[in-house]
């Protein structure tokens, strides 16, 4: 298998993307399969960090939380990104991946506290790193977390794995059987075309940091993978080192 253009990514998981077909909950066999995909990516020699959102468990103030205080929804959505990451620290973890769960919000009964240089210090022991809770701040996405953890970290990419849609589309396709596919784009034309990619904290904090981005279907067999090393697929955003 070819070498990576990468030594070191953000893998960035939706909360829908652990839910499989059922589109709730925790589905273990979606779990298990992209676990098996970071184990393969780890074997190529890639250092690897995880951030995973929450929406399979908490929806926020657009779902589960209608009425509620924002902040207090906030908090809930960061409780579920790190029962998700608990969900998949435990698959990789039988197939023998050392890994390491840091938590934006101490709870040291289940995870250590986010430290950035022990979290580096673990990816260069060959250790599988998932980030959860968030930035542990209310009003900030996961999308954000991706990019700021990319930024702190070092990271040479951020992988999105998106559910349902293999790019960057001008229009949704799933509404526009004409909607044209973006193969590269920079961020500044996602901010001024209003491309609902990720937030646009995190499309500022990418594109101030020169971050690179990479977005494919996560439902495509061994499309991890292949992103991981390098490979063209979905749609690449800005960031060129």
């Amino acid at each position: 298998m070819a070498a990576s253009k990468y030594k070191r990514i953000v893998l960035k998981l939706s909360g829908e993307s652990l839910a499989g077909e059922q589109n709730f909950g925790i589905n273990p066999e979606v779990v298990e399969d992209i676990a098996r995909q970071v184990k393969e990516v780890r074997k190529q020699g890639l250092e690897v960090a995880v951030i995973v959102g929450g929406g399979n468990i908490w929806r926020g103030l657009s779902g589960s939380a209608k009425g509620m205080d924002r902040a207090s929804a906030d908090y809930m959505g960061m409780l579920a990104t790190v029962m998700n990451a608990l969900a998949l620290q435990d698959a990789l973890e039988k197939l023998d991946v050392d890994t390491r769960v840091q938590t934006a919000i101490e709870m040291r009964q289940v995870a250590e506290p986010y430290i950035r240089r022990k979290a580096i210090r673990h990816m260069e022991k060959g250790r599988v790193v998932i980030f959860g809770a968030g930035t542990g701040n209310p009003y900030f996405s996961t999308d954000t977390t991706a990019a700021l953890r990319a930024a702190e970290i070092e990271a040479d990419v951020i992988l999105m794995a998106k559910k349902g849609t293999d790019g960057i589309y001008d229009s949704d396709p799933n509404k526009n059987p004409d909607a044209k596919k973006f193969h590269e784009l920079s961020y500044i034309e996602i901010l001024n075309r209003g491309l609902a990619v990720m937030d646009t904290t995190a499309t500022s904090l990418c594109m101030d940091n020169k971050i690179p981005l990479v977005v494919f279907n996560i439902d495509q067999h061994e499309n991890i993978v292949k992103a991981a090393l390098g490979e063209d697929i979905g749609t690449t955003v800005g960031g060129d080192k």
